[in-house]
């Protein structure tokens, strides 16, 4: 099958940090100088890793090829930059390529779109109101970041998060100053007034960096500062308001993190988490050894009455990264645990990640994991890999590289293996061997899996995104699990599992995503596979036509996509 449809993922091998403590998980050292700190992360389906910092940040330590250099006559520190301020990471050999990025991306926003590619948006300065694409490619090619001329963002977006909606399109919600929202492709009339963002912003602007989730009834779930609404985005309304979230602001620069819990059962329910925070005020007064929020609440988004449920974190924890694993549980991982996010405004790292298990009752759902050794405080990133790891790059908590005294400009690039990837758990672990090329809304599939010891219980199959990381927030972070029927030995060492896609769009949105099957909490290595609802001939100009998708959103809204022809 074709590179770009059917990528089995290989696990790394790379030398084990010997564990600090009698704690699960265990710690891998990738690269050691990356050469940029990524304020921004995404895994691609190529098995690469995209890594994004500022422009104006002044030399990196990695140059950019010849004749690839920048001129900014705005620049603070180059006019002429010959550093690179992207790069590209080869998961298989661990090797870097630098990427050309030309306008600034501080602070900025992305989302993968239906065909595979990265939409990067806004940033500060000469990247206010710009777009940039990158189409991954396989290893051997020299795919690079591409400026988008011909569009533009109607208003600038600074600290703006970005969801893909059921069409395939993507909505950009806030920014600095920027109380609407927009979309890509850009629609007729640009930004459209959000008077949320405007009601719930204080004096120290904790409603940027929104939290934005794509609920399975079509809506979004925005949270920022401490307020929550469900919101129609296709008329601009709201349509539920959430009770008030206690324990202050959890927006940047207070920030925390969010997740929402694996989609499951017949996809009517939606469960939102939000973790963490900084106390109100640290950001203004500067106060960087203000002990950071240990609380999270827990709502089910979609209930009648919903309200949150309270419960505490192992450590209070500010700029904390949520990290969906292939099983449902949720890392919790980087951060400090006082401060607030901003430059040289954080202290005491938190090394310690903790997992949650939404299974759980409340009061047995954390559980401390094993520390690692490198803070990672402001502008770090955590994504999940296909082989089950999470990726671990950035912090910088200086306006420029500074390499020495607290906390230095960190350039290495770290995984975490959580306990289902140790050694006595290896024999449960599943190969997932066979699955369709792509499948289409409610289709029916079958996947094959081997596996050392016999099968016990329910095998899953679960999609998981791969999402853009930046400021403690994973923007279109999902996970779905699919209905399956009981694993049988088909005679030839395989188990044969029957699964149903998704049913619709607002569950999962067209796309790539990596397909795991989880056996006994154990997850394969992540084949990647894409949910591409459209014929072949739609999908090629839905993004750019506004008639064909205004159908597919109500198409998406009635349960009526179509299905793709079973593979050969």
């Amino acid at each position: 099958m074709a590179l770009t449809n059917l990528l089995l993922f290989l696990l790394i091998h790379s030398t084990v940090i010997p564990a600090r403590a009698a704690l699960p998980g265990t710690w891998e050292l990738l690269v050691p100088n990356a050469g940029i700190a990524s304020m921004h992360t995404a895994v691609t389906r190529f098995n690469t890793v995209v890594l994004l910092d500022r422009t104006n940040i002044g030399p990196s330590r990695i140059r950019l090829p010849p004749h690839h250099c920048r001129s900014d006559k705005n620049d603070p520190v180059l006019k002429t930059d010959c550093y690179a301020h992207s790069v590209l990471l080869d998961l298989e050999t661990n090797s870097l390529r630098p990427l050309t990025i030309l306008t600034d991306t501080w602070c900025s926003s992305g989302q993968f779109l239906p065909d595979g590619s990265l939409i990067q948006t806004g940033g500060d300065l000469d990247g206010f109101r710009k777009f940039r694409k990158f189409v991954p490619c396989n290893s051997s090619s020299l795919c690079d970041w591409e400026e988008l001329e011909h569009v533009q963002l109607s208003q600038g977006r600074w600290y703006a998060t970005n969801q893909i909606l059921p069409d395939g399109s993507v909505i950009i919600v806030g920014g600095r100053t920027a109380q609407s929202v927009e979309f890509f492709p850009p629609r007729k009339g640009g930004a459209v007034h959000f008077p949320f963002l405007g009601e719930v912003e204080d004096k120290q602007l904790d409603n940027l960096y929104p939290y934005v989730h794509l609920l399975p009834n079509g809506h979004l779930f925005v949270f920022a500062n401490n307020k929550a609404v469900m919101y129609d985005y296709k008329v601009n309304s709201i349509v539920k308001q959430f009770p008030e979230l206690e324990g202050g602001p959890r927006n940047y620069p207070s920030a925390g993190s969010s997740v929402m819990l694996a989609l499951t059962g017949d996809y009517s329910s939606a469960t939102v988490v939000v973790c963490g925070g900084a106390q109100f005020g640290a950001y203004l007064q500067r106060i960087t050894d203000s002990p950071a929020v240990g609380s999270c609440g827990r709502i089910e988004a979609t209930g009648l009455e919903p309200v949150w449920e309270m419960e505490d974190m192992p450590f209070g924890r500010i700029m904390g990264d949520m990290v969906m694993l292939p099983t449902g549980e949720i890392v919790v991982i980087n951060g400090a645990q006082a401060g607030t996010q901003g430059f040289e405004m954080a202290s005491d790292p938190c090394l310690y990640p903790v997992l949650y298990r939404p299974s759980e009752p409340a009061g047995l759902r954390f559980m401390t994991l094993n520390p690692g050794t490198v803070p990672r405080m402001y502008h770090s990133t955590a994504n999940l890999l296909p082989d089950g790891r999470v990726l671990l790059a950035g912090s910088n908590p200086h306006y420029f590289y500074k390499y020495r005294g607290p906390f230095p400009t960190e350039l290495s690039i770290e995984a975490f293996s959580p306990e289902y990837l140790s050694a006595d758990r290896a024999n449960l672990r599943p190969v997932l061997v066979e699955l369709p090329e792509k499948v289409g809304y409610r289709q029916a599939f079958e996947a094959a899996i081997t596996v050392e010891l016999p099968v016990v219980g329910v095998v899953e199959v679960n999609f998981a995104s791969a999402p853009f990381s930046t400021h403690s927030f994973s923007q279109g972070q999902r996970l779905v699990k699919l209905p399956v029927t009981s694993a049988i030995p088909d005679g030839t060492g395989k188990y044969r599992i029957g699964c149903t896609a998704p049913p619709n769009a607002m569950v999962a949105p067209p796309g790539y995503y990596m397909v795991f099957a989880v056996n006994q909490g154990v997850p394969s290595v992540a084949r990647v596979r894409q949910r591409k609802p459209y014929s072949s001939s739609l999908f090629s100009g839905f993004l750019h036509g506004r008639r064909l998708r205004e159908a597919s959103e109500s198409e998406a809204a009635s349960g009526r996509l179509p299905l793709l022809p079973s593979p050969p």
